[in-house]
């Protein structure tokens, strides 16, 4: 079918857009890994571009010598791939009764489940809670309470219903398969997609988060690697403010310039990373399980 000028214009239009669009979302990421290779007086000259300028490895050696960002790596692994366990676990097992039309006061409880995504306790009596259950200071506080999504679990919910017919679960029903079988069996490997789309929606939620560790968790040895990362920023900020009424040490605020831009590349990259290996199923998942009226 042969294109119209006005529509060849229209699609100069959008692929002008687009561009745009992309080099606003990776010029910000790009000045970051550029700068943290760069030498920090032309950093805050404000002369890097599109290629760093003065390489300079000493924040990445400086990062990779302290304990303190090991530990936060290590707890940081941990909470991401326990809590995406348990997130994906509880979603799915959530979604799968819910998904089923014959299931009892699935309406109801559909009604009184998404009332939560509207109305919360709030901060203090969830702090009071995750206290009287001995969480307080442990690896659960970051895990327990935000075990499940109510949204990914509706997304979740309308991909079963649309992409497994009930057919199957009778067929599977007369061969003596059993609800929990089915589940195994059937609904697990055909949710591949969505479970896709949930695992990085899940593991970003746990990589990024540092709010909950900062009210919950008083160990440093229990502390995410956000948390630090967000201490090594909020200490340069200050130290900045302060500059014209203490007298600052030059090498080491240069250097401490150049940590804080090492540090964000350092946490931000695994997770960076995992995109890659879930796009295929990250698109197919999110045209199949979104929200239909």
């Amino acid at each position: 079918m042969k294109e119209s000028y006005g529509d060849r214009i229209f699609l100069l239009m959008t692929y002008v857009l687009i561009g745009l669009l992309v080099l606003i979302v990776l010029y910000p990421l790009l000045y970051v890994v550029n700068a943290s290779f760069s030498d920090p007086k032309l950093v805050i000259n404000g002369q890097i571009g599109l290629f760093p300028k003065g390489f300079n490895l000493e924040a990445y050696r400086r990062v990779f010598m302290n304990a303190e960002i090991w530990t936060g790596y290590r707890n940081t692994v941990l909470y991401t791939v326990i809590g995406t366990f348990v997130n994906i676990t509880l979603t799915m097992m959530g979604a799968y009764p819910l998904s089923r039309r014959n299931f009892p006061w699935r309406r109801g409880m559909m009604i009184f489940i998404t009332i939560t995504m509207f109305f919360s306790s709030g901060i203090v009596p969830m702090y009071l809670l995750v206290k009287s259950l001995g969480m307080y200071n442990s690896m659960w506080a970051l895990i327990l309470p935000s075990a499940i999504s109510v949204y990914n679990m509706i997304v979740a919910r309308t991909f079963l219903e649309t992409n497994i017919n009930e057919q199957i679960y009778e067929s599977a029903y007369m061969d003596g398969c059993s609800n929990i079988k089915s589940f195994f069996y059937i609904v697990l490997p055909l949710s591949a997609p969505i479970m896709a789309v949930l695992v990085l929606f899940y593991a970003v939620y746990h990589w990024n988060s540092y709010f909950e560790a900062m009210i919950y968790l008083k160990d440093r040895s229990l502390y995410p690697l956000q948390l630090f990362l967000r201490e090594i920023l909020v200490m340069n900020q200050s130290d900045n403010v302060m500059m014209d009424s203490i007298e600052m040490d030059t090498s080491k605020f240069l250097v401490a310039e150049g940590v804080k831009y090492a540090v964000i590349i350092v946490s931000s990259g695994p997770i960076l990373l995992l995109y890659p290996f879930l796009q295929k199923y990250f698109v197919k998942g999110m045209m199949i399980g979104a929200l239909k009226g």
